[in-house]
């Protein structure tokens, strides 16, 4: 089939006839006004011969006259990626000459470099071309609407651009459109300025309210009104950028992203989201909480993959709304500013009642608080103690953590995950870790508000450098070790892609260098880390040898990141004394507790890392009896592979396991979902229930000119060429530059080791990329937004990690 009607096609037909044909057939078949016109369907484009005889007949029956001759690929106007202006429109086509050749022009756009570029980025591999032929129509304005707001989100809002004459100056932004706002059901002004009307905008709203509901989705639509004021409907697509909505409660509500706090942006697998409420729910009820089981923590809420808090009870609260915003300064000004504009919200205006059980929290308040306050209390006076007590606890959990054996049938397996897997590590003390991590959090924080006046920012994160007894720093450190040993084979680990090293190890091919050693003690860790959807480096050591052949190329000994590391530490050492001295001299009182905490802080601080560490070793028994359960239910059909179990929750696994419930198709849509996401370059910090991304709502800060503003993470100053990076797998950063990043955990650290500084567009002061930041001596900026978008790789720029700020300098 060559040519088609336009109102002889639907949904079904995309892949002969292109996204914007399909999608203009299915307006027709809803009763929408649409030009006149048909299709050149991808058949000819496959086969490379266009039948021109045929065109001309089809343009004569369409009444010939001026056309308008649009693209409509394959990959386009899809509900993950819109190809807005990726491929070629001609407008005023007219005569068969003309049109064969606008034809011929539409398939030559599907390889400009610009739409090769845009499908490599949507991880499309294929697309065919056919093309969409219509009347053209001489308006008297037109322009584009959004059935939700592309620049806020909220789903409550329509937003039309017009501008007279043809919507292309709108399109192409050649103009300054006229530009309306409309509330879902807010009335329109009786006589709006611009080009259109109240009844015109009504139409308009009216028309979008009708495609989103017949799509099923916010659509993004281009549209015309001609001299005799009919609305006609050009194009319909689905709007691509939007972050998804939160679920409907019937309530507005406001969530917050918690996932960066762990240097964690990308999405979480379902199973991923389940097991972290399975397990974390066994500490609840050890504190003495209620909870229920078909939803442990109702108010973690996975949006988009991502991990949000639903904190609108606490907002709504009287004695807790004035306390919100300092709370939440781990999450930066951005997101904390936002907050705070939601306060005079009326939505979130103060309302009786407590936002958690007061029985839960006195039986959790007693249960919890003796056995913290000991801790913390024996750690402080004994940090040697309370050290080795934090590791004992690590080894008792990993002891107690005993699998099933290998004639364990899949129930019994699933039934071992979800309630026995997080038993050792989920008592109320963590056997013994929670004090003393308590304590090095306390005393690395006291010195501050005791030294107010006396010692700077920049002084008091040097005391923080090169921290001892921190697993993440020992992980590194052991890393660049390996390192060293592989030097006699230099150009191996240089000259072979980090994937077939990692082969080759697998199949006992490559030199010892200690590597087995390394995974029996960290195989459990990698990047998003807390996913059990996630392959860690026992499975796939590829990212380990990234890193390597990177510390390989480091030629300045004192550049070594174990030296780096000692002279942080050496630094650290000094500036204690140095505050000791100055600080006695002044406050003699307020000096000496400093200094005590202090010197505390250099024995405890570092254990902050401990809880997760203990952790996962939890995560990485779930996750191999997870795959042998997904391997035994592909093999009876009900899953297509066995690592497509990780896109179920538990109660999904344990239908299929326990009723034979054949989950293929859930799973291969959630995995499908779960890769778009992963594409997504930006993930609001503050949502709304309607969609709307908060901090678009607040002020923005003052600009300045060639300077990004963030947030401070580690003190210090570097200038050296950026280094962008999205994602830690297989990445390469050379000695001396910056590392600029969405975000950090621990999968990212090993980098640290040889940049000379870090920019992320998210995080906290206690996370883990500014907390190792300071621990290897490199300054580091937190919450710069899009900084991965703003800097480009090889750009000289200069960091300050006391004012938080990245310069752009000038070459």
């Amino acid at each position: 089939m060559e040519l088609i009607p336009l109102s002889g096609i639907d949904a079904s037909m995309i892949d002969l006839v292109g996204g914007k044909a399909a999608g203009l057939g299915e307006m027709i078949k809803a009763g929408e006004r649409v030009p006149g016109g048909f299709c050149v369907t991808v058949e000819p484009y496959r086969s490379g011969q266009l039948p021109e005889r045929e065109l001309a007949e089809a343009y004569q029956r369409l009444g010939g006259g001026r056309v308008a001759v649009r693209s409509s690929a394959t990959a386009e106007d899809l509900p993950e990626a819109s190809f807005a202006g990726q491929q070629d429109t001609y407008l005023n086509v007219e005569g068969a000459g003309e049109l064969i050749g606008a034809v011929r022009r539409c398939w030559d756009s599907l390889f400009t470099e610009r739409a090769v570029a845009y499908r490599a980025a949507a991880g499309i591999a294929d697309a065919a071309m056919a093309v969409v032929v219509q009347r053209m129509i001489d308006p008297v304005a037109a322009g584009v609407l959004f059935t939700a707001n592309p620049i806020t989100g909220c789903r409550a809002e329509t937003v039309v651009d017009a501008a007279p004459g043809l919507g292309t100056a709108v399109v192409e932004g050649s103009v300054v459109p006229d530009h309306y706002v409309l509330g879902e059901h807010a009335p329109i002004a009786a006589d709006p300025p611009g080009c259109l009307d109240a009844e015109q905008l009504e139409r308009l709203r009216a028309a979008g309210t009708r495609l989103q509901r017949h799509f099923g989705s916010p659509q993004d639509v281009e549209w015309a009104i001609d001299a005799d004021g009919t609305l006609r409907l050009l194009q319909s697509r689905p709007v691509t950028t939007l972050f998804p909505q939160p679920p409907d409660t019937g309530d507005t509500r406001l969530y917050l992203e918690i996932g960066h706090v762990q240097g964690m942006l990308r999405p979480c697998t379902p199973m991923g989201v389940s097991l972290l409420k399975a397990g974390a729910a066994l500490w609840f009820e050890a504190a003495g909480a209620r909870v229920d089981r078909r939803d442990p923590l109702p108010r973690l809420v996975p949006i988009g993959g991502r991990l949000y808090f639903d904190v609108t009870d606490f907002l709504r609260n009287k004695g807790m709304r004035g306390r919100l915003g300092p709370s939440l300064e781990i999450y930066g000004p951005r997101v904390q500013n936002a907050v705070r504009h939601m306060l005079d919200d009326p939505r979130f205006a103060p309302r009786p009642g407590l936002p958690f059980h007061r029985g839960s929290a006195i039986r959790g308040t007693l249960r919890l608080l003796p056995v913290v306050v000991a801790g913390v209390v024996s750690s402080l006076a004994a940090p040697a103690r309370g050290r080795a007590r934090a590791f004992r606890g690590v080894a008792e959990i990993k002891r107690l953590l005993t699998p099933p054996g290998e004639s364990a049938t899949a129930a019994e397996r699933l039934r071992w995950v979800i309630e026995d897997s997080h038993k050792p590590i989920m008592s109320i003390d963590m056997h013994g870790i929670l004090g003393p991590l308590s304590a090095g959090m306390i005393a690395g924080t006291i010195p501050a508000a005791l030294l107010k006046g006396v010692a700077t920012e920049e002084e008091l994160g040097t005391v923080l450098g090169g921290m001892p007894y921190n697993v993440t720093t020992r992980m590194d450190l052991e890393l660049w070790s390996l390192s060293v040993r592989a030097r006699e084979h230099r150009d191996l680990f240089l000259g072979t892609p980090p994937e077939e090293l990692a082969a080759a190890y697998f199949a006992g091919e490559l030199p010892d260098v200690g590597m087995a050693g390394f995974l029996q003690k960290y195989g459990m860790r990698a990047a998003a880390e807390i996913d059990v959807g996630v392959p860690h480096w026992d499975e796939d050591p590829a990212p380990l040898f990234a890193t390597i052949a990177n510390y390989l190329r480091v030629d300045d000994p004192a550049q070594a990141p174990d030296r780096r590391f000692a002279a942080a530490a050496a630094r650290a050492e000094a500036m204690i004394v140095t505050l000791s001295r100055r600080a006695r001299r002044r406050r003699p009182v307020r000096g000496r507790l400093a200094v005590f905490f202090m010197r505390r802080s250099r024995e405890l601080t570092g254990l902050r890392e401990i809880g997760k560490f203990a952790w996962l070793p939890a995560i990485q028994a779930a996750r191999r009896q997870l795959l042998l359960v997904g391997a035994d239910l592909a093999g009876r059909g009900l899953l297509e592979r066995g690592d497509d179990i990780m896109f179920l929750t538990l109660g999904e696994a344990r239908e299929a396991v326990r009723d034979g419930a054949d989950q293929r198709r859930l799973a291969a849509a959630r995995r499908a979902e779960h890769e778009r996401e992963l594409r997504r370059p930006a993930v609001p910090g503050a949502l709304l229930s309607d969609g709307t991304d908060v901090e678009t709502l607040a002020p923005a800060p003052p600009a300045q000119d060639g300077v990004l503003t963030g947030m401070a993470g580690a003190a210090g100053r570097a200038t050296g060429r950026a280094r962008v990076i999205r994602d830690p797998q297989g990445a390469r950063i050379e000695p001396g530059e910056i590392l600029v990043a969405p975000t950090t955990d621990p999968g990212w650290t090993p980098l640290f080791m040889t940049a000379a500084g870090l920019v992320t567009e998210t995080g906290s002061q206690v996370a883990h990329g500014p907390t190792v930041a300071r621990e290897y001596g490199i300054p580091a900026v937190i919450c710069v937004r899009d900084a991965t978008r703003e800097i480009t790789t090889g750009q000289l720029i200069t960091i300050d990690g006391v004012a938080g700020t990245v310069r752009l300098e000038p070459e």
